[in-house]
């Protein structure tokens, strides 16, 4: 080019040098990721990395990026990553001419604190692959850009990458955003991950390159609320009944995995949870998510047996693999009641599954020397997981699938038998997801889902009066499911939830969602609680389609279609969300699912009221009325309640239901002439 563009861009990163990174020490780093580049392709991957840079920096920076790659299969650009830990700090402590472009930059730190990040320098957030931003060379500019935004212009993100920013209005969403939303016949594995090496995709996860998780307590409601659910559905449990005495037995204490020994505590249970990672252990046992941590598994079943016989509850770290634990159980006669598994088997291959073959060590040392070896190993592993918990379930104990694509993994690994068509996986597998049996029915049905907010001013006070007026708003006897929010939130500051941020989450339903937050804006209002950023996982009524999870209950058919998230992720950014974002494969990995979130910063005024009447409607009720088009019961009764509701305002369209003989009889009638 004989052109010099830097003279056209205001926004730009310095072309002083940074000071190289300085590592701390104990702090989790990523697995070497796959690489699977020719050397014309690594050139490209080079080139791609160094567009961010000034010229006159490129040949210090040349051989640095070309050492990350080789060494680490991406290039995160280390040396533009900011020195220290970085924390979410209180909103009034950032730049920028917009409320809510502070706000973002408050959620971004948040998502890359050491606290809660799984692999911070990498910029991981959860779920082993999910990123803020591929490398920190955007982090850097999409910080500039979020600092000289104005109210009059929204910033487009690809993948990472700031596109730029673009004019609009105040109406309009401030950011939208989008993480590797590939072209369907280059959406699998092996394409992405040569597009990550190259630097042009981004695995956003679900709240992460969504800017929006809050710590592992963004899914121990959820977590909580399935643990009672199956409880009261599977073990006869009554409504006012917790899971004492009951033993739940899973593994992962991880991003998002880490949820379960704080939710077992709270639903009154036994949780025996296996991790191979004694980072991840120690982690949660200082931040008081776990109770007691052994690699003894004679004395974690005497401490099981102990805590029967009393009734109270308890979670229990086991430092080993999840099947060594299982074949204990097994061989050792001992009665489970409910059984799952959160590791993270969308990414079996890239160090989510570490096979019972070896430690954690080992394990990490032959996926960097020989991953097909490794790979080997996993899908050996699997199958005998596999046959554990057959074991189990064929003695009495309930497993579900956790949404990590356990089944799935199983399946590759060879046990075709787990699928019920073993030829076609898509038509569902032998053990239910706790979807199909669980959240889907008594949460996502009705419109209930994992709402959260984030008290940007960073006070112990504001979340307080947060979590009170959010009690207010709840009837406890309207339903199960408003009983069991009312005591989440009443028991949230004593159970300890903050990880990070001052955030809470509550699964609430459409109409209480709006209520909730019209009563925080009024509160900002009034000046009696600084600003707020909404939010919710992506894991959610309407915005996700996965077929393993999100949509397993959705039985027409549609389940394999994409088009409610993406219908959602539109018309959140029509109705003036702050953020909007969707994103390929969060959850269960690539090319398996769509998702999408959004933010929304409340500032007190009467224009946010608007938005959240109409945008927080719209992203709960576009989801029930597909599961109602799916002839799902509950999100039927749900609509139609909605319809009358709103009278001339909105209208849907339901399905009429023919008799089930009628159906039967004309096909086989028809098949047999």
């Amino acid at each position: 080019m004989e052109f010099d563009v830097s003279e056209a861009m205001k926004i730009k990163l310095s072309d002083e040098l940074p000071e190289k990174t300085e590592f701390k020490e104990n702090i989790r780093r990523a697995p070497k990721r796959e690489l699977n580049l020719s050397q014309e392709e690594m050139e490209l991957a080079l080139k791609n990395a160094l567009r961010y840079i000034p010229p006159k920096l490129h040949e210090k920076l040349a051989p640095e990026f070309m050492e990350e790659l080789l060494t680490h299969g991406r290039i995160y650009g280390y040396r533009y990553r900011p020195q220290g830990e970085i924390k979410a700090k209180p909103i009034h402590e950032y730049e920028g001419k917009t409320l809510e472009g502070k706000a973002l930059q408050l959620m971004i730190d948040n998502n890359l604190d050491f606290d809660v990040a799984l692999y911070p320098y990498e910029l991981v957030t959860y779920g082993e692959t999910g990123q803020v931003c591929q490398n920190w060379m955007q982090y850097r500019l999409i910080k500039k850009y979020l600092q000289e935004m104005t109210r009059d212009q929204t910033l487009v993100v690809q993948s990472g990458h700031p596109l730029g920013l673009f004019p609009s209005n105040p109406e309009a969403p401030r950011v939208i955003s989008t993480n590797g939303l590939m072209v369907g016949m280059y959406d699998d594995l092996e394409n992405f991950n040569k597009a990550a090496a190259l630097g042009v995709a981004n695995y956003g996860q679900m709240t992460a390159g969504g800017w929006m998780y809050i710590g592992p307590q963004g899914i121990v409601h959820g977590t909580y609320n399935t643990l009672l659910n199956a409880g009261r559905k599977f073990l006869d449990n009554d409504l006012d009944d917790d899971l004492s005495g009951q033993l739940y037995i899973t593994s992962g204490l991880g991003g998002m995995s880490g949820a379960q020994a704080k939710a077992v505590e709270i639903a009154g249970g036994i949780g025996v949870i296996a991790e191979v990672d004694k980072s991840r252990i120690d982690t949660r046992y200082e931040q008081g998510w776990v109770s007691k941590v052994s690699d003894d598994l004679d004395e974690i079943f005497d401490w099981v047996a102990e805590y029967q016989q009393s009734g109270e509850a308890i979670s229990i770290a086991y430092y080993g693999n999840i099947v060594d634990l299982l074949e204990y159980v097994v061989d050792n006669n001992i009665e489970v009641d409910l059984l799952s598994d959160q590791t993270s088997c969308h990414e079996p291959y890239t160090g989510g599954y570490n096979p019972v073959s070896l430690t954690f060590k080992e394990g990490r040392k032959l996926l960097n020397n020989n991953p097909e070896e490794f790979r080997k190993e996993v899908d050996k592993s699997l199958r005998k997981h596999y046959e554990l918990i057959k074991n189990l379930v064929d003695s009495g104990a309930y497993f579900f699938d956790y949404g990590n694509s356990f089944m799935k993994a199983v399946y590759d690994a060879g046990v075709k038998e787990i699928a019920k068509n073993e030829d076609d996986p898509t038509q569902g597998f032998i053990f239910p997801s706790y979807v199909e049996d669980v959240m889907g029915p008594i949460c996502f049905d009705y419109g209930y889902g994992p709402f959260r907010w984030v008290c940007l001013s960073g006070k112990d006070e504001d979340l307080r009066k947060t979590d009170q007026a959010a009690m207010e708003c709840i009837d406890p006897d309207r339903r199960a499911q408003d009983y069991d929010n009312y005591q989440w939130i009443a028991d949230a500051e004593e159970n300890d939830l903050v990880v990070g941020s001052k955030a809470r989450i509550l699964y609430a339903d459409g109409p209480g969602r709006i209520e909730i937050a019209l009563k925080f804006n009024e509160l900002v209002r009034k000046g009696e609680i600084g600003p707020i950023m909404l939010g919710r996982d992506h894991h959610d009524v309407s915005g996700t389609d996965s077929p393993f999870r999100e949509t397993a209950n959705i039985k027409d058919g549609s389940n394999i279609m994409a088009e409610m998230s993406v219908h959602c992720f539109a018309g959140n950014c029509a109705r003036g969300m702050t953020l909007a974002v969707e994103s390929n494969g969060g959850g269960v990995g690539i090319g398996k699912s769509f998702n999408g979130g959004f933010g929304l910063v409340l500032d007190g005024s009467k224009r946010v009221d608007e938005i959240i009447k109409s945008a927080i409607d719209w992203d709960v009720h576009s989801g029930v009325a597909r599961r109602a088009w799916a002839r799902n019961e509950n999100a039927i009764e749900t609509m139609m309640e909605w319809t009358e509701e709103k009278e001339s305002k909105g209208h849907v369209t339901l399905p009429y239901q023919p008799e089930e003989d009628l159906v039967k009889d004309t096909v086989a009638d028809l098949l047999e002439e």
